[in-house]
């Protein structure tokens, strides 16, 4: 169980800090939940350097493509109205 100090800190128990990859200097969260409240650990900045983050960016854009292409949009159906006929739709006329 942790406590609190006079200075209002906690003491994250360490096997919470190991199970959910907190250490020390990172920044959590406090959240009111009903009459309990959350402690939320902050998201880590992704890793890796950015040629790295774009490299892998472009490799998830070429996946995306590459379905895009094996699952073609089938072409739309005469829905009775075009897209001009919404922008008049209201005004006098």
């Amino acid at each position: 169980m942790a406590k609190v100090t006079s200075k209002l800190q906690v003491t994250v128990p360490k096997a919470l800090a190991e199970r959910y990859d907190i250490e020390p200097g990172d920044e959590i969260e406090w959240e009111a939940a009903g009459d309990a409240i959350r402690v939320v650990p902050r998201r880590k900045k992704p890793a890796g350097d950015v040629p790295t983050r774009l490299k892998l960016f472009d490799q998830a854009t070429a996946r995306q493509r590459e379905r895009e292409r094996s699952n073609p949009l089938a072409p739309a159906a005469d829905r009775g109205w075009s897209r001009e006929e919404l922008y008049d739709r209201g005004r006098a006329r």
